[in-house]
């Protein structure tokens, strides 16, 4: 099964349609099978006296609040119906992540093929609930949360006899250290849960894509954007497009080395086989009637004789013709 990629472009529209749809084009053109935006109001999500997170302020320099800081970055509702059109249009699955009730009945309506959850909202169990109760697939973040977090998330969402959801390993750090990106947790919860999982990246390079897709990811999340340099919170720990581009190669090529698992050679070992391989060969000058002994076996190339460990069948057999040394057997020759 193909890696399920998904560019995450967020809030980096910075308010203006016209630039997300620019989102859905650059996504399309790299090669990625969804484009997930975030549908909310800023005062369903966020308080008035909320600090913006470490990230935020390391990445956006202005002292406004975090709810002034998102205000901006909000869409209207109808906007994401003009943009699931667009998508449409453009032949990319489109996905939003809700921040409440309001824009979790609201991406309901577009019909969303599943719900993509924050991880902001492991442990906001009723608004799991509420989610579970839509009775869509979900794909839960992980973020910021402990192995018993996840449980109990789960456990939400399960009591609604909604059990089609997935997680999504995550560091909630833009951008996120090498060092703390930590993949063997998405394998514990694989295990632990036994239900499928993958990882949405916040590095800034290829290396965790193409680890998550070696351990099983099935499915990888990244934010893009169309240019580092623009305002906002979450560009700089995004990718631009070329980069993107790359990024979506190096998950497909990585699909292309790890194969379907099953041990056999490719059409062009057997032909490097005849090249390769040896054969068994007559170690010197035989005669028409010689009876073969193990000693005037030899072991070479060409490969395409006699396996050497077919050998055994060879001694005591008389031969048929003469045969010069290193000359190979041919099972008409006995």
């Amino acid at each position: 099964m193909s890696v399920f990629i998904i560019a995450e472009a967020g809030v980096n529209h910075n308010g203006d349609t016209n630039l997300a749809k620019k989102l859905v084009d650059m996504a399309k053109s790299c090669g990625a099978d969804a484009i997930k935006f975030q549908t909310f109001k800023a005062e369903e999500s966020t308080g008035t006296f909320a600090e913006k997170a470490q990230y935020q302020k390391e990445n956006d320099k202005t002292q406004e609040t975090q709810l002034d800081m998102i205000r901006k970055l909000e869409l209207p509702f109808e906007d994401f119906k003009k943009i699931k059109a667009y998508c449409e249009e453009k032949q990319i699955i489109f996905i939003s992540t809700p921040d409440g009730l309001e824009s979790l009945n609201y991406i309901i309506s577009l019909d969303v093929p599943f719900i993509k959850v924050g991880s902001t909202e492991i442990t906001n169990l009723d608004f799991l609930i509420e989610i579970g109760k839509a009775a869509k697939p979900i794909v839960l973040s992980t973020g910021m949360s402990t192995l018993g977090e996840v449980e109990k998330a789960l456990e939400a969402i399960y009591s609604t006899n909604n059990r089609s959801v997935k997680l999504m390993h995550c560091i909630t750090d833009y951008p996120t250290a090498v060092e703390e990106v930590n993949l063997k947790a998405m394998i514990t919860m694989k295990e632990a849960f036994k239900i499928p999982v993958g990882l949405s990246d916040h590095t800034l390079g290829f290396e965790a894509a193409v680890a998550a897709t070696a351990l099983g990811a099935e499915f990888i999340e990244k934010h893009i954007t169309l240019d580092r340099e623009m305002k906002g919170p979450d560009h700089k720990a995004s990718m631009p497009p070329q980069e993107f581009r790359e990024y979506v190669k190096f998950i497909r090529n990585t699909e292309k080395l790890l194969g379907d698992g099953i041990k056999r050679p490719t059409k062009k070992e057997k032909v490097i086989m005849n090249d390769a391989r040896r054969s068994i060969l007559v170690s010197r000058d035989l005669k028409k009637g010689t009876i073969i002994e193990k000693d005037m076996l030899t072991y070479k190339r060409p490969g395409y004789g006699i396996k050497p460990e077919l050998a055994y069948i060879l001694i005591g057999r008389e031969l048929k013709r003469d045969l010069s040394k290193d000359e190979v057997i041919q099972w008409q020759d006995i």
